[in-house]
């Protein structure tokens, strides 16, 4: 069960109060609550070796660039913000313009994340090398791949939600 103190990510992009219908629905199994807010936690946790944060935080903002979830790109972008990430990279990857972001093992890094969000299928054995290729331990890469699972859940569990608000307010 998540403490009152903490804060819920998705309860709070989709403005869910604790009068509200699909709120209670949402946490009749507070363990898939906490334990989706616990996820994110450790994904974007700064003592997760591997991947920095900012990294893991571009991979995130271009993930919901791609799907489109726009309450998430907000989310992430202001993330990147709080952590200095710089400006012109984030316009980048906000742009899908991968082919100006210098960094090979950033460029691998959302090339590897447009394919799997965009044509998985092509998320192949070559598209995996590259990843090491561009510098990325096996940890890295398990990271990699779990946190844009992660992410598509997300985007996922939030557009669900709103859906179920809109449905909630119009009844």
């Amino acid at each position: 069960m998540l403490d009152a103190k903490q804060t819920d990510t998705v309860d709070r992009l989709v403005g869910l109060s604790a009068s509200d219908q699909t709120y209670q629905v949402r946490h009749q199994r507070d363990k898939v609550v906490a334990a989706t807010q616990g996820s994110e936690n450790g994904l974007f946790d700064p003592a997760l070796e591997g991947l920095t944060v900012t990294e893991r935080l571009y991979v995130a903002l271009f993930a919901c660039v791609l799907t489109p979830a726009p309450e998430l790109v907000r989310e992430y972008t202001e993330r990147l913000i709080a952590q200095g990430a710089d400006a012109e990279i984030m316009d980048f990857v906000a742009a899908g313009a991968l082919e100006n972001i210098q960094s090979p093992r950033l460029h691998t890094i959302l090339k590897f994340t447009h394919t799997l969000i965009t044509d998985p299928v092509k998320a192949d054995r070559r598209a995996l090398l590259a990843l090491p290729q561009a510098g990325l331990s096996t940890p890295e890469v398990v990271t990699l791949a779990q946190l844009i699972a992660f992410v598509s859940y997300q985007v996922r569990l939030v557009a669900g939600l709103k859906a179920m608000k809109s449905l909630e307010k119009s009844a």
